[in-house]
């Protein structure tokens, strides 16, 4: 399988790994499936190469033919081959990021845009006092959040295979090996490619709750726990340095995670599953300090009879299990073993390990991290008191770090649920108690009752009803999260999470089960243990949020409860809802105008302001690149406060990687760093004539996107078989079901396979679909004066570039000729090629526009890089997108056979990874 074209010389070593792992991959095919199978698929490569790089139409149609005569093991090998090479290929290409960023650190280059040496030279730079970034971390909140919104199909026996390959590669890449050594990493290369190919890719089970938490606490071990107190390291240094003293700062960075505790629309999380959610969490966190702690007692030989140990470290020594005489001289090791059989007896109180676990001598468990904390620091600092502060700046200092971040819960888990469902919970128990008709009152009423109960010492639960299912279910987990907080301390739970708040009343909904269960009270002295911040997430719940919390602010007891948690307020923004709700353009626009209202209310009312961005990998869903994202954020709307979601695929492609996932969340800090200290343009972006640009443009695409979705006669029917969202739905990609309720509604659709199946036809609407027309529309009304507007407001504005610049990847990865074997899916060709039809002219208008505004000869003329990724990406891609058709009319014809729905997944597969942010 020959490779990249015209590979310049920084980039030979990504063809050689490409090269290398394309042989592999063939020499693999050969041997299980025989030469005709391999020269097939060779040949049908070569056809995709000649379409794609030398755009010969009549390969595209001897391809098309091709592919729709393949028996059906060819058909699977085929689709398994193209979709290896697609993973193959993102493994190489991170590896190569990877290369030149160390080249570039090596030959001393200019710190890259993106980076935290980038955003505190231009901060010094813009004469922002190291002070103040040092005040600002004093009360900064930064987190990526992990949830399980399923749009992974690979299987975490891939990644784990994968994560090998990337290891065994940069081995021959940072050594100099012997023949021998080389010949042992290419059999080591061989072994695991033979093991993919004999693996299969596609789960035959469904994904329980249980192993999703498996999976996302993969990434803790792989990257995180050892990755970010580096971070943190890194950025005390650096800091130190610019104020000419020591700087330790404190914990102002953790990853957070929705696996266990979100249960909007997944009723398999339960309150047995949130528990065992946090200790398997805390058994992954006592893992890791275990096994640093055994490290740091090897390490820390030194004698007492050469250096002078403190008497803390003496006492903590005498606290070993174990007093063997050959550590009698050896404090320090004697220290690290009874710490580390503390661990151990905390462990077994309080983490979930599967299988056994070492035993302990009866060392006493520790009541909280603090406590670890203050040992480790004993033990740092004797070491600095006796002249050995160097011994202290390594493992021992990245242990303390990981302690204060992870604690003993690893990870911050958040609830989440609907506001109609609290709704009915409050309800039943009021009406149980003898209190008013809850859902006959209105919002004002509400208010009155639900304030009234708040501060009212009395619970409205009692053992001696009977309550339904789903209030006896929801009280269950809310005194679940009481006992997480009970056993492992607030910091493990802290936030409550309500999807679709639309009014006051619904926060206050919360408020009361919290105060059911003893985790919020203002009947005496107001006390909150936990963040209740509701989602906005539809076009009229970001139109409307506003007014709410303006309204919410407005209460005496509110405010009382925001007062006890430092004055911060924390509100979720919702991307994928309002996409589906209102199209691309408006929904990046209604969010914008949402955060410029938020900071002014909150403001106003004197308290601190934390956006939560549920975003989701695809730009339909607010993807893209973090660091232009959140640099096109309001001027105000950060400060120091951000959380944003991490979903599906984009887990994997962002932290499976040690050093890929140390760069995005140092790219999160630093873009967080350089958008709480705006530079005065920034501040000065929204002009009354932009505001009113954007909102005029923002209508048109609106309107267009609604006629086509919500108001086309049988779109729905085209969006259901012109797409595989039917053949996703069987997928085992994850716990939770596709749709909210049992109806063929789009509203009624999860967002994320809305967006997951327009990606893998090809069409990406979400991405863009509405754009084209407005820019048509405002250039027929202004002329061509319209565009040098737009391009101005492109080059000036972050928000516009980073909007624009994220439609024109989508648009690069959208392919209409593809897209259009999958509109002729549809049974009635009439309905195919007329609403085709409609959705291929506004894809040539979004081009067009696009193009026309960044004056690029062609789509990603300012990204060369993903240029040149995609391209070579294509002829492994668009065979899968033609068999995917092939495939699907087959099935849908009546061929429902086991093996055709498997070949299916296949390439659902290979196009996921092959696009990389489809999810």
């Amino acid at each position: 399988m020959a490779l990249y074209d015209n590979a310049t010389a920084k980039d030979l070593p990504l063809e050689q790994d490409l090269a290398l792992l394309a042989s592999l991959l063939a020499d693999t095919i050969r041997t299980e499936t025989g030469d005709d199978t391999l020269k097939q698929i060779e040949a049908i490569r070569e056809l995709a190469v000649r379409f794609v790089w030398e755009a010969d139409t009549g390969a595209a149609d001897e391809l098309a033919a091709t592919l729709s005569t393949l028996s059906h093991d060819n058909t699977v090998a085929l689709a398994r081959a193209f979709s290896y090479f697609s993973h193959l290929s993102n493994i190489a290409e991170d590896l190569h990021h990877n290369r030149r960023r160390r080249y570039h650190r090596i030959q001393g280059s200019k710190p890259q845009r993106g980076s935290l040496a980038h955003s505190l030279d231009d901060l010094v730079a813009r004469g922002v006092p190291a002070e103040a970034i040092k005040n600002l971390l004093a009360a900064t909140l930064i987190a990526p959040v992990l949830t399980a919104h399923p749009t992974e199909v690979q299987r975490k026996t891939q990644l784990d295979c994968e994560r090998t390959i990337a290891r065994t590669l940069r081995m021959r890449d940072r050594e100099t090996l012997t023949p021998e050594e080389l010949e042992e990493n290419d059999a080591a290369l061989k072994r695991v490619v033979l093991t993919l190919w004999q693996t299969r890719e596609i789960r035959a089970f469904k994904l329980s709750v249980k192993d999703e938490i498996e999976n996302g606490l993969s990434y803790f071990r792989t990257t995180f726990l050892k990755q970010l107190p580096r971070i943190y390291i890194e950025l005390e240094d650096r800091l130190s340095a610019l104020m000419g003293e020591p700087v330790e700062l404190p914990t102002f960075m953790h990853v957070g995670c929705w696996i266990g505790g979100d249960r909007d629309g997944n009723p398999f999380v339960t309150p047995d599953v949130t528990l065992h959610a946090i200790a398997r969490q805390a058994a992954v966190a006592f893992d890791f300090y275990f096994e640093e702690a055994t490290k740091l007692e090897g390490e820390l030989s030194l004698s007492s009879r050469l250096v002078q140990v403190s008497d803390a470290v003496l006492r903590i020594a005498a606290g070993a299990p174990d007093q063997p005489a050959s550590r009698a001289e050896e404090p320090y090791r004697m220290a690290m073993a009874a710490i580390r059989q503390r661990i151990l007896a905390t462990a077994h109180l309080l983490g979930k390990f599967r299988g056994g676990i070492l035993p302990f001598a009866g060392a006493e468990a520790y009541p909280n991290a603090a406590m670890l904390v203050d040992e480790l620091r004993a033990i740092a600092t004797s070491l600095a008191g006796h002249g050995s502060a160097i011994l202290a700046s390594g493992r021992l200092r990245r242990l303390i770090r990981a302690v204060e971040v992870f604690g003993f819960h690893l990870a911050p888990l958040d609830m989440r649920q609907h506001s109609g469902v609290h709704e009915q919970v409050v309800a039943e128990l009021l009406a149980k108690a003898g209190l008013e008709d809850y859902l006959a009152l209105d919002e004002a009423g509400r208010q009155q009752v639900l304030l009234r109960e708040l501060a009212s010492a009395r619970l409205l639960f009692t053992p001696y009803v009977e309550y339904s299912e789903e209030t006896a279910k929801e009280l269950a987990i809310t005194r679940t999260a009481a006992e997480v907080h009970a056993k492992y301390g607030a910091a493990a739970l802290p936030n409550y999470i309500i999807s679709n708040a639309q009014s006051v009343s619904d926060l206050l909904e919360v408020a009361i089960l919290m105060k059911e269960v003893g985790l919020l009270s203002l009947a005496h002295a107001p006390r909150s243990a936990i963040n209740i911040i509701p989602l906005f997430e539809t076009i009229p719940d970001l139109r409307g949020c506003a007014d709410i919390v303006r309204e919410l602010f407005a209460l005496p007891q509110w405010m009382q409860l925001v007062g006890v948690r430092a004055g911060v307020q924390e509100i979720m923004l919702g991307y994928s809802d309002s996409n589906k709700d209102g199209g691309y353009l408006t929904s990046n626009w209604e969010l914008y105008k949402a955060e410029v209202k938020l900071v002014e209310v909150f403001k106003a009312a004197n308290v601190q302001m934390r956006l939560f961005h549920g975003r989701g990998g695809s730009v339909g869903r607010g993807g893209g690149p973090s660091f232009d994202a959140i640099l096109a954020q309001p001027a105000g709307s950060v400060d120091g406060q951000i959380r944003i979601t991490e979903q599906g695929e984009i887990i994997a492609a962002k932290y499976s990687d040690a050093e890929v996932g140390r760069r995005n969340l140092e790219t999160l800090l630093a873009a967080t760093l350089s958008a709480s200290f705006p530079p005065q343009q920034a501040m000065d972006a929204d002009s009354a004539e932009r505001l009113a640009l954007m909102e005029k443009l923002s209508g048109l695409a609106y309107r267009e996107f609604r006629q086509l979705v919500y108001e086309t006669p049988d779109f729905l029917v085209y969006f259901h078989e012109a797409t595989p969202i039917s053949e996703i739905a069987k997928l085992n990609i994850g716990s939770r079901p596709s749709k909210r309720k049992a109806t063929g509604s789009i509203a009624d659709l999860r967002a994320i396979p809305w967006v997951f199946s327009w990606a893998q036809s090809r069409l990406m609407l979400p991405g863009w679909y509405g754009f084209g027309t407005a820019i048509a529309n405002y250039r027929q009304e202004h002329g061509e004066e319209a565009i040098e507007t737009l391009a101005a407001l492109y080059r000036d504005w972050p928000f516009f570039r980073a909007t624009i610049s994220n439609m024109e990847m989508v648009l690069a990865k959208s392919d209409i000729q593809i897209a259009s074997r999958y509109a002729a899916l549809v049974k009635d060709a009439e309905v195919g090629q007329r609403i085709f039809g409609r959705i291929k002219a506004e894809w040539r208008r979004s081009v067009d526009a696009v193009l026309a505004i960044t004056g690029h000869m062609g789509l990603l003329g300012d990204n060369p890089l993903l240029a040149r990724s995609l391209k070579n990406r294509l002829p492994y891609l668009d065979p899968l997108n033609h068999l995917q058709v092939d495939l699907i009319k087959r099935f849908r014809e009546g061929d429902e056979s086991e093996d055709v729905l498997y070949a299916i997944h296949l390439t659902i597969n290979g196009i996921a990874a092959g696009l990389r942010n489809s999810g």
